[in-house]
């Protein structure tokens, strides 16, 4: 892989163009034994003639050097797969070796650099031997630094951090995952390893925040996940019963209410249309009213998180959070007009217009509109 092949390169793109090796020499300006050299492997080309022939056949330098510095996703997968196997049966040393002279052929493709610094994690990594231990984390890291420094799929660079931090948590190097994670907005897992670095250095009190936050986060991309799911089960209202059921559970046990209302107004949205449009008119109005009580209640100005007595140390990074906040419009009036429409402009509850108690939802959402 990687490998340069000219001679095969120039034969077939002589043959292609139907010329001989005099007039490829006579256009490059060089012998015709030269040109022969070059097509038999003896010799290869002054770099300084790469450039023309590279013209003459129309093609780009890579394309005639045979060179990819890419690899494709599927020979990706493939090569992982390989390389996988070689480390469960072969010398560690040897398997190393070879990543090695994969990682200098292709030494800007980053997803590959990526699965190999995985690779390399998860075999060297946990060696009983502590000199390829550390060599292999070492060699994994410098991989993840990188791809995160390199590459311009943020994905991939957010993904790289993560690897990068974790393998200085196995390095023992717990003041580093905190420099690398500290000032930034990171997803839960990043916070995770945040909170195993200060219980390593003894700073339970930051582990304790960073473990409540990741909690609070996974909370509010659960509930992100709810509504569509309930749109995809609503031809199968035992099924749709069960999914209020358990989202409501979540509610009450971990106060998301109080502590992240924002997350769940959707929640209660989707759940009020699907009752509607299936009939059952009753459950429909008990949780538009929910959800009117919700979006009345002491929820603004906007804050996305609140603290409670169990989340007790968030209050201060409440700043971190924005769930949702930047599709929101940002003047409060506009919000509230905003949650209101969605009720009262929207088709599937337009059967329940006549409904004393719709009349009354919709009448509190309007006063809320005007409220300051």
């Amino acid at each position: 892989m990687g490998e340069i092949n000219l001679s095969a390169v120039i034969v077939s793109k002589r043959n292609e163009k139907g010329i001989t090796q005099d007039e490829l020499a006579s256009f490059i300006g060089v012998s015709k034994a030269s040109v022969s050299k070059w097509e038999t492997g003896q010799n290869y080309p002054d770099i300084t003639l790469l450039p023309k022939l590279a013209s003459y056949f129309g093609i780009s330098l890579d394309e005639l050097l045979s060179y990819e510095a890419q690899m494709s996703n599927e020979n990706i997968s493939k090569l992982y797969v390989e390389l996988s196997n070689d480390f469960s049966n072969r010398p560690f040393e040897e398997v190393m070796n070879r990543c090695c002279e994969i990682i200098k052929s292709y030494y800007s493709c980053y997803p590959l650099l990526y699965k190999l610094g995985l690779l390399i994690v998860n075999y060297g990594g946990v060696s009983a031997d502590s000199a390829h231990k550390i060599s292999a984390l070492m060699e994994a890291k410098a991989l993840f630094i990188r791809v995160k420094g390199k590459s311009k799929d943020i994905e991939l660079k957010q993904l790289a951090l993560h690897k990068e931090a974790i393998c200085e948590l196995m390095l023992g190097n717990s003041c580093e995952v905190i420099e690398l994670l500290k000032d930034i907005k990171p997803p839960p897992h990043h916070k995770m390893l945040l909170a195993q670095a200060y219980i390593m250095t003894g700073e339970t009190a930051d582990a304790k925040m960073e473990l409540q936050e990741s909690m609070i986060l996974r909370l509010m991309e659960l509930f992100e996940t709810i509504p569509p799911y309930l749109l995809i089960c609503a031809n199968n209202m035992e099924r749709y019963d069960e999914i209020y059921y358990r989202a409501t559970t979540l509610i009450n046990a971990f106060n998301v209410k109080k502590i992240a209302p924002w997350s769940i107004i959707p929640f209660y949205l989707t759940s009020a249309q699907g009752y509607a449009v299936s009939g059952n008119i009753d459950k429909a109005l008990d949780t538009l009213e929910e959800y009117t009580t919700l979006v009345t209640g002491d929820i603004y100005p906007l804050k996305m998180v609140k603290t409670d007595e169990f989340f007790d140390l968030i209050d201060n990074v409440a700043e971190n959070f924005s769930f949702g906040a930047a599709d929101m419009p940002r003047d409060e009036k506009a919000i509230k007009q905003s949650i209101a429409s969605e009720v009262i402009d929207t088709p599937a509850f337009s059967a329940l217009n006549a409904n004393p108690r719709f009349i009354a939802i919709c009448e509190r959402l309007r006063k809320n509109v005007n409220t300051k």
